[in-house]
């Protein structure tokens, strides 16, 4: 590794941590750049997922002022969002890569839509119910719809991961009334705790595909992002931060569509 792709891939995971925090995506940056540098794309996806875990447990701190009293309903959504990304991990060993990757795309162009949409399609759904109390306590809590759609988020994560953010922020903004900025911090945590089982899982099964001197300059260049991150995003009013997410998500598909 020379001094010029050391720094581009310390830049890239400074990157990725400040989009992870604010929406997602950022594996989009990182692993190119890995690619570029003259990575097996084996290692490149393993050495990231490690790395990142660092940017993800700061933008996670950065947004604790967010969930404030969100103990119970990360209690019901942590557990499915672990599962899931166990079996996710577990399927990278036994389906092919191209399983998953043909659906990413459209898994984005959803959460995407769902994000942009997801206050019209509230307070449609709100009018519908006829209790306007019992419904807003039944859409911020984690019903059987959004424990499911964490597990397969989950899931997708484990075996992936770009682009986890944008999907989970598009399932709460159906399933929940909460603010976006909260929605935010609840997806900050359950991503991360995706990283943080597929980094374990290819700490057992992949040892030989880790390069720690990448894993090393990602965890830093991420850890420094996600802090940047968490202090950009949260002051990023709603229609901004949805349009921003939008943006993203669009990158992303053109991005995965081309290659």
């Amino acid at each position: 590794m020379t001094a010029f792709e050391a720094l581009a891939i310390l830049i890239a995971g400074f990157g990725a941590g400040v989009i992870n925090t604010i929406v997602g995506s950022g594996t989009l940056l990182t692993f190119p750049t890995l690619l570029w540098a003259g990575y097996a794309p084996v290692a490149a996806n393993v050495s990231n997922t490690i790395g990142l875990v660092a940017g993800g447990a700061a933008g996670s701190w950065g947004y604790r002022h967010e969930l404030g009293g969100a103990a119970d309903t990360l209690k019901r959504l942590l557990p499915m969002s672990v599962i899931g990304a166990a079996t996710g991990a577990a399927l990278v060993i036994v389906l092919p890569p191209g399983v998953f990757e043909s659906a990413v795309p459209i898994l984005i162009g959803i959460g995407a839509l769902l994000v942009v949409t997801g206050p019209r399609l509230q307070a449609i759904m709100a009018r519908r119910r006829p209790d306007p109390i019992k419904a807003s306590a039944i859409a911020s809590g984690p019903g059987w719809p959004l424990l499911i759609g964490v597990l397969l988020a989950g899931m997708y994560g484990g075996y992936f991961g770009a682009a986890q953010g944008v999907i989970l922020i598009g399932l709460m903004s159906l399933l929940t009334t909460n603010a976006l900025q909260r929605i935010n911090g609840y997806k900050n945590i359950l991503a991360t705790a995706a990283n943080i089982v597929g980094a374990i899982t290819f700490l057992i099964i992949a040892p030989h595909q880790i390069v720690w001197p990448v894993v090393g300059l990602i965890a830093v260049g991420s850890l420094l992002g996600g802090l940047v991150g968490a202090a950009v995003g949260r002051r990023i009013p709603s229609t901004p931060l949805r349009i921003f997410i939008l943006i993203v998500s669009v990158v992303a598909i053109v991005a995965f569509v081309v290659d």
